[in-house]
């Protein structure tokens, strides 16, 4: 069976650790162990003491229950631990897809699921989130014409990477409507509810609008402990089941220590402190982010964003996102992602959630090269 490249993946596993400047991380500055347990004087001597036995496979119940309360009316029976997020993904699809089906998937997006679903399925057809009038609205027109008989899944990433939006109520509604009226699932990648910009309120979940949604998310992005390797996929128990079937298969079980240090995240006090931590490094660092691309003038046309801490940024100049992000590799040791690995021509993303004295050189290099197209 054929597989696509995954473009973004390959290009920053590269590249990530051979440049001075590393702008493609689209998280915040990860947590060290010791910040994750403040709070609790006995927290290192239970971590110390664990036994480094196997984990149950679908994430221990305290960890299942924890990441059940952060979505209205879960419990644990519609819970899997996977790891990471895009474990979440992967899991989700092979389960839901079969060779003759079609997956309708948002662009643009972390592409992991545009590639599985052409792995998976007959074809991955796209519907849009376009700039229009100061946000990125979602094309609705198309979204409903994509949609059809053979689609059985939906695929939406909410917030959304790589522009950060999220999306309005109503826009919501009808991605929920479209999957109905044609049977399919929907699945919602949430893995950065959480890390909103401009309100302390979780953006919505798609969790509960329909009775065949399946949400995947992770500590990986809004919690920023991508090293934990813990992400999770919420659905009717019966899909669940199915899901653990092909989780045999796989990486088998969580990690014991990513485990425990995962019900201590999700619990909900430390849930809350870690959220607000993002939070505030998104607030303190973007408006600094914000003056640079002001400083471009009409080099750049930019959304703010809702969640997460990236910037999606519209370039003007005559090459390619791929060909400018190799430059600025090989001439500025600076690390962009270009937005063709997001379907997408004359946009790079940046992250702006790590030590923001670099980030802020690294734009500086960016601005050398975009005066010179």
């Amino acid at each position: 069976m054929r597989i696509d490249l995954f473009r973004m993946e390959r290009f920053q596993s590269l590249y990530w650790n051979e440049v001075e400047f590393d702008l493609s991380e689209s998280g915040v500055m990860p947590l060290s162990v010791d910040e994750l347990l403040e709070g609790d004087p006995r927290g290192a001597t239970r971590l110390l003491a664990t036994g480094l036995w196997y984990p149950l496979s679908e994430g221990s119940r305290q960890l299942r229950e924890r990441i059940a309360a952060w979505y209205p009316g879960a419990t644990a029976e519609n819970v899997s631990v996977t790891n990471g997020g895009s474990e979440a993904n992967h899991l989700t699809l092979w389960t839901l897809l079969r060779s003759k089906d079609r997956l309708a998937f948002m662009v643009p997006n972390y592409m992991q699921g545009w590639g599985l679903g052409r792995h998976y399925a007959a074809a991955t057809d796209v519907f849009r989130l376009r700039m229009s009038g100061g946000r990125w609205a979602l094309d609705l027109d198309e979204l409903s014409k994509i949609v059809g008989k053979r689609t059985e899944v939906v695929m939406v990433c909410n917030p959304n990477n790589p522009t950060g939006s999220i999306l309005s109520e109503e826009e919501m509604d009808a991605v929920v409507s479209v999957a109905r009226k044609a049977n399919a699932w929907l699945v919602a990648d949430e893995i950065y509810r959480g890390a909103e910009v401009d309100t302390d309120a979780p953006a919505p979940t798609f969790w509960g609008r329909y009775d065949k949604v399946v949400v995947t998310s992770g500590l990986s992005k809004a919690f920023g402990m991508p090293g934990l390797r813990i992400g999770w996929v919420v659905g009717p128990p019966g899909f669940v089941e199915d899901l653990w079937v092909r989780h045999d298969y796989t990486t088998l079980t969580p990690g014991v220590l990513s485990d425990g240090l995962g019900a201590v995240a999700m619990q909900k006090r430390n849930r809350e402190r870690i959220l607000a931590r993002t939070r505030g490094i998104i607030r303190k660092q973007l408006p600094a982010i914000e003056r640079w691309i002001e400083s471009q003038g009409d080099r750049l046309a930019y959304v703010r964003p809702q969640a997460g801490a990236i910037a999606y940024l519209r370039y003007r100049g005559g090459i390619g996102s791929t060909a400018l992000a190799e430059r600025l590799r090989t001439e500025q040791s600076v690390l962009v992602v270009p937005g063709e690995v997001f379907s997408m021509t004359k946009y790079i993303r940046i992250g702006y959630g790590y030590d923001p004295r670099k980030t802020l050189k690294g734009l500086e290099r960016v601005g050398k090269v975009l005066e010179t197209i």
